[in-house]
């Protein structure tokens, strides 16, 4: 399975999605997957992250926890060392709607580029390897958290944080950025955590 993708940064992850987004009144998990590269595990982290952050998109009940599911699923075949990502149909065909959608890539343009500007190969041991292997371990931590985050006040706002910083940390090959997306993947749990004992 291809980890990394073919993407540049997070501003041409917007792009591709707001560009599939102006074509249709509700887009498709699929559409926004074979846009972004459906076979690439860190592309698609990114994006389940990128949209449960942003406004909107991201506080339609339901939609963190199934964007969770996707990345448990493309997780646990990248730890299995599967080759193609398999999804069933009943995610891939949910349809998110346009307008609210495009206002939270537009939100989320102004921090992509500040993000982009940081963000280079470095500390890549964090990123390859075995190290690869606690990031994936790490997503699907936050991942099952994230029906829990619903309920908790602004938790979910962490764990999409987290994983936009995974998936960030993937393709740009940036360990600095892996250490980063630990620290909150941490204290989002441990907020959530916290909630609940």
């Amino acid at each position: 399975m291809n980890v990394r993708g073919d993407l540049n940064d997070l501003e041409d992850l917007i792009d591709r999605i707001d560009s599939v987004a102006q074509k249709r009144e509700r887009v498709a998990v699929d559409d926004i997957l074979e846009a972004v590269g459906y076979r690439s595990f860190g592309p698609v982290v990114l994006v389940a992250g990128l949209i449960t952050l942003a406004p909107l998109v991201g506080d339609i009940p339901g939609v963190p926890t199934l964007l969770a599911l996707l990345v448990v699923l493309t997780a646990g075949q990248l730890l299995f060392r599967r080759q193609h990502i398999w999804l069933p149909g009943w995610i891939v065909k949910r349809r998110l709607p346009t307008d609210k959608l495009r206002k939270g890539l537009a939100w989320s343009r102004k921090p992509a580029r500040g993000i982009d500007r940081w963000t280079r190969p470095r500390l890549t041991l964090f990123v390859e390897g075995p190290g690869l292997f606690i990031l994936s371990l790490a997503c699907v931590a936050v991942a099952l958290a994230m029906p829990a985050m619903e309920v908790v006040p602004f938790s979910a706002n962490g764990g999409g944080a987290a994983l936009v910083a995974f998936g960030l940390a993937m393709i740009a090959r940036d360990g600095a950025v892996a250490l980063f997306a630990l620290l909150v993947t941490v204290g989002t749990l441990g907020f959530v955590g916290s909630s609940f004992f």
